[in-house]
């Protein structure tokens, strides 16, 4: 079994196996704490999709627990605590305090509102607890607040400066009265409000038991060897990567407004147990929503950052250490204010992105060829006939990730920043909501992303308006024009994107980014996520496992021919002595369909 911090036995503190129990116990209260929001939330994008995420710090900020929420809000909850703490001072606090914010301090885009804490033990302040969720409607100029076409963020939703919902345990009214008067669904956010805030009691409850059993001193204690200890193993796995520079650069598709690519880069540096990451000479912020706040790119970058040394292990804040990141201010990756960043994902995921691009080549044991990345988020709503109310069900798309030496890619998961979100049922969604489902299928037979082992591909699902009055749909598809890539001559993905089909002519248009774009009755929204990128020549690839993908319906018998070699008979199996003679000789369509690009390079 891989070593972690908790398991590790290196400290001159606590004894080891106190500081099992207690850092444990520290983690279940940040787990409670999730499974309470998830059981209570009004929003369906919470208690359905999972868009939520929780954890524990100590007074000084740092991440003592978290529960397995969105990655992309893991990372945040360190800088919403430091930024409430350095407005408030820590002397300020008093039991019962709650503050929420959403704007640029520990933000993403300002519909993921944070709350923040403070925990006492006998009027000692020894910690916060802290979460983000996705409330569904947040003001702004659009239903579902989020677009991809607003030019500042006062078009985006109310912003909360770190402001107290609560002193002393009591409701601040007049926050709580501007914060519902600023919503198109006031009932579904007191509902989610609540349930963040009960959340959080149940966590400080929890914690303040583990310090009232072991003691403040111990508990500290066990904390600081956790951070220790975590810090340390970590180290330990850098050692076993190769030392040096290596680079990447890639393009987002365009920001919402314009058509041109934005362009990023990173530098990554790995030194004897250190990891430095420079993103300097990436793009300035955009005129368009794709800007990621700092606090939001770190997050995926921290992510990343563990799935290549400790993936498997219990995070704090020990781990990311020996991890530098530089993001100049003012760039697409680390947005000021007023730039709009309702789909901030597509900039914080490529942060993430671009060392993996950088690294995979390097690093083929423990990072795939490139996935499908966006969020691919989508906002359905309108006015539900059946029942006279306004409706809106927010939700992210699976896509296909990358393949990796030895494995093809998975198919249909969420993006590396949702983590843990899931797609709602579709039975919950066609009796809540006035739609119906036509597909929810993979995208087979598979286009792109060939390789020896070959990514896994995406999703076509086809959302169907029933309502008499029609509706509207929302999507920000990034990775459109700039698709998954493939490595060691790997193709590259097809793209996500996304189709509307319209009931009256049959007509098809298709889009990337789209806002408020009306749908009808009986139209279709169809939404398509990419393959991931494909790993190695697909001519490497056993001619056994084409037969195989052939009969799964992953690729036709012209793909098995021109992209693969391999030649399949009528029945499916394959000519053995065809299929050598076509792969020696290169064949006249041999790599007819072959896109492929290998992913960044080490200097």
């Amino acid at each position: 079994m891989r070593a972690n911090a908790h398991t590790d036995d290196e400290t001159d503190g606590v004894d080891p196996f106190t500081r099992e129990v207690v850092t444990n116990a520290l983690q279940s209260a940040a787990e409670e704490m999730f499974l309470n929001l998830g059981r209570t939330a009004k929003s369906s994008v919470i208690y359905e999709t999972l868009d939520y995420a929780c954890g524990v710090t100590d007074a000084e900020a740092n991440v003592i627990a978290q529960a397995n929420g969105v990655p992309g809000f893991l990372g945040t909850l360190k800088f919403c605590v430091a930024d409430v703490v350095e407005k408030f001072g820590r002397e300020t606090f008093e039991p019962g305090d709650v503050v929420v914010l959403n704007d640029y301090h520990g933000g993403t885009h300002l519909n993921d509102v944070a709350m923040v804490a403070p925990i006492f033990v006998d009027d000692e302040l020894v910690g916060f607890t802290a979460s983000k969720a996705h409330w569904t409607d947040v003001g702004g100029k659009d239903p579902g607040s989020w677009t991809t076409d607003a030019t500042s963020v006062f078009q985006e939703g109310i912003q909360y400066p770190m402001v107290k919902l609560y002193e002393g345990g009591e409701r601040n009214d007049a926050v709580f009265d501007i914060v519902i008067a600023n919503t198109r669904m006031p009932a579904v956010t007191r509902g989610d409000m609540q349930a963040q805030k009960s959340s959080m009691e149940v966590g400080a409850e929890r914690v303040v038991e583990v310090f009232e059993r072991y003691g403040v001193d111990t508990v500290e204690q066990a904390v600081a060897d956790d951070f220790d200890a975590g810090e340390r193993l970590v180290r330990e796995e850098i050692r076993d990567l190769p030392n040096g520079t290596y680079t990447a650069e890639d393009y987002l598709d365009d920001d919402g407004i314009t058509d041109d690519p934005v362009h990023v880069e990173v530098e990554v540096t790995i030194r004897e147990e250190s990891v430095e990451l420079d993103y300097t000479g990436t793009d300035p912020e955009t005129e368009g929503p794709i800007n990621a706040p700092y606090a939001a790119s770190v997050s995926d970058i921290r992510a990343f950052f563990q799935a290549i040394t400790l993936p498997h292990a219990d995070t704090n804040e020990g781990f990311f250490r020996p991890l530098e990141v530089t993001i100049p201010e003012g760039t697409v990756l680390n947005a000021t204010k007023p730039a709009p960043i309702g789909t901030d994902w597509e900039g914080s995921a490529m942060a993430a992105d671009l060392p993996w691009k950088a690294l995979a080549p390097h690093l083929p044991e423990r990072l795939s060829a490139g996935h499908f990345l966006s969020v691919c988020a989508t906002i359905v709503g309108g006015y539900d006939d059946r029942n006279d109310e306004d409706f809106l069900v927010v939700e992210p798309q699976p896509g296909g990730w990358g393949g990796s030496p030895g494995k093809d890619g998975a198919d249909v998961l969420v993006c590396s920043g949702d983590g843990d979100t899931l797609e709602m049922p579709v039975e919950v969604m066609e009796t809540r909501f006035p739609l119906l489902f036509d597909a929810f299928e993979l995208d087979t037979p598979q286009e792109a992303g060939h390789g020896e082992y070959r990514g896994g591909t995406g999703l076509v699902q086809d959302y169907r308006m029933y309502n008499d009055s029609g509706g509207f749909i929302t999507a920000g598809f990034g990775r459109s024009k700039f698709p998954p890539w493939g490595v060691e001559g790997g193709q590259d993905g097809d793209g996500n994107h996304i189709e509307i089909v319209r009931d009256g002519d049959g007509s098809v248009e298709r889009h990337s980014n789209l806002t408020n774009h009306e749908l009808d009755p009986g139209d279709v929204a169809r939404l398509v996520t990419s393959s991931g990128g494909g790993w190695g020549d697909p001519h490497d690839r056993d001619p056994e496992r084409v037969r195989e993908d052939y009969h799964d319906d992953y690729v036709t018998r012209e793909t098995a021919r021109a992209v693969y070699g391999v030649v399949l008979t009528e029945d499916g199996e394959v000519d053995e002595a065809a299929t050598a003679e076509h792969r020696a000789t290169g064949g006249d369509d041999a790599h007819a369909d072959d896109g492929s690009q290998s992913g960044g390079g080490g200097q």
